[in-house]
């Protein structure tokens, strides 16, 4: 695992494609049991080149009902995004998570981490890219349907702030997925 992720580290594939030089982001370990499949990192994540080290990460954590300590314990939880490094500014928020990282590096770091026994896949990238023919054809109604995707992945909104408006809409998020999740992480991280 190692020595996969010192190569990850110096990957430089999409470097033309990036607004700055490649600062590839992300946690795993062998001994992971979660992994938690997200988009790209943000600017602030990018600049730290901590994970989730942002309003969407407290929001994150807050789902999964884990402290901080918790959360970057790569003995608990693997990081992974879709896209290693901070795609740029687009119009409506950051770009998408470049599509090189993913075929690349995602199946050799899953080989790498046998104790995993749930991924959490973050957002539309994650979910179109694991879940295959049982997609939905809309990101809520893979979320509201998670049961159906159990017991290796359960799909997630983005917590992004800029989803509260789709949070707000969707009530039966919060009063039965987050709950549902909560104890599945307890009982993944407890075993």
């Amino acid at each position: 695992m190692r020595n996969l992720l010192d190569q990850i580290k110096q990957c430089q594939v999409c470097k033309t494609n990036l607004p700055g030089p490649p600062r590839p982001v992300l946690q795993a370990s062998p001994m992971a049991n979660i992994v938690i499949i997200g988009q790209a990192p943000g600017k602030k994540v990018d600049t730290t080149g901590i994970p989730w080290d942002d309003a969407s990460g407290d929001e994150l954590r807050r789902w999964l009902g884990v402290t901080k300590q918790q959360f970057y314990n790569n003995g608990l939880f693997a990081l992974v995004p879709m896209g290693f490094c901070y795609p740029g500014k687009g119009n409506s928020g950051d770009l998408p998570p470049r599509p090189e990282c993913a075929p690349l590096w995602h199946q050799p770091l899953l080989q790498n981490m046998p104790r995993v026994k749930l991924i959490l896949l973050i957002g539309q990238y994650a979910q179109k890219h694991y879940l295959g023919d049982a997609l939905q054809p809309t990101l809520t109604e893979n979320v509201k349907n998670f049961k159906a995707f159990l017991p290796r992945y359960l799909p997630l909104v983005h917590p992004s702030p800029r989803n509260s408006i789709w949070q707000k809409k969707n009530p039966w998020f919060e009063a039965e997925v987050v709950p549902e999740l909560q104890a599945l992480v307890k009982k993944t991280i407890d075993d």
